[in-house]
């Protein structure tokens, strides 16, 4: 690494190229001189950062990295090998609008990842903040990510999928078009999601089932031992107790009028488009 402060052979001095100084930057990387990256800013060797890329501070990106488009980067984020951030969405709709990959703070994207930016014009794919995705998992365009997400090796997201906080999914998880992800919930590797999945569930198969409350999930988020109890009754009656979805909503209503997770599962499902997993 070198300092930006001084000029490197074979491309326009480094003044040029980063509006901030304090930022170490490999000989061998090319870096536009629109791209604009925050104090503490690493780049490795052979990265290529395109034109109008925002870096925040102390984020670190390492070798053979693209990033393009109008792509703005957090504070503090981890940047792997081979990366490919801000590409165009893999959409035949897509027609060169200007679109947007937004990505919070404090991510860790590991070995391989790639994240278009999303279709439609003025649109956004967006990232929260600390979320963890691991080798060759796929975020297409525009998905939103809330915080706390995990992404085992190679999950993979269809446009549009929509994952609330602290969420796992599991290796080689695939997750059809306008999914919604209940905050909470786990999926198990090798899973095919084709139907949203409620907060705080255990699912997993192919095709995708709720098997369980996500309990150790809960417990690690310190929810109140009263509440998870509470839940496992909400999940009996939407799932075990012979109910249709109407009929299950209709009683949940009833016992559980002012409940703050009973009522987030409640909005979740009026607001599902492609029904629910079962």
């Amino acid at each position: 690494m070198v300092d930006i402060s001084m000029t490197q052979k074979g491309h326009p001095p480094a003044s040029r190229r980063s509006k901030q100084v304090g930022v170490k930057i490999h000989p061998t990387s090319v870096v536009h001189k629109n791209a604009n990256l925050g104090k503490g800013v690493e780049i490795g060797p052979y990265t290529t950062i395109e034109k109008n890329v925002i870096i925040g501070e102390n984020t670190k990106i390492e070798p053979n990295v693209f990033i393009e488009g109008e792509t703005t980067i957090g504070k503090n984020c981890y940047i792997s090998k081979g990366v490919v951030l801000g590409t165009p969405p893999q959409d035949f709709k897509y027609k060169g609008e200007k679109t947007y990959l937004k990505i919070g703070n404090n991510n860790v994207i590991r070995e391989y990842v790639m994240i278009n930016r999303s279709t439609e014009e003025g649109k956004a794919t967006v990232l929260g903040d600390n979320n963890y995705l691991m080798a060759y998992s796929h975020v297409a365009h525009n998905c939103r990510l809330g915080n706390g997400v995990v992404m085992a090796n190679a999950a993979a997201l269809g446009g549009h999928v929509n994952i609330e906080d602290n969420a796992i999914l599991g290796g080689l998880v695939g997750v059809h078009q306008f999914v919604n992800i209940g905050t909470l919930s786990i999926i198990g590797g090798c899973s095919k999601v084709v139907k949203d999945v409620l907060p705080y569930a255990k699912a997993d198969g192919h095709p995708l089932k709720i098997y369980n409350l996500n309990s150790v999930g809960l417990r690690r988020n310190n929810f109140p031992e009263e509440v998870i109890n509470l839940l496992k009754e909400v999940f009996k009656i939407l799932f075990r107790a012979g109910l249709n979805t109407s009929q299950a909503l209709s009683k949940l209503k009833e016992r559980f009028p002012s409940q703050e997770e009973v009522q987030r599962i409640i909005t979740f499902i009026g607001e599902s488009k492609r029904g629910i997993t079962k």
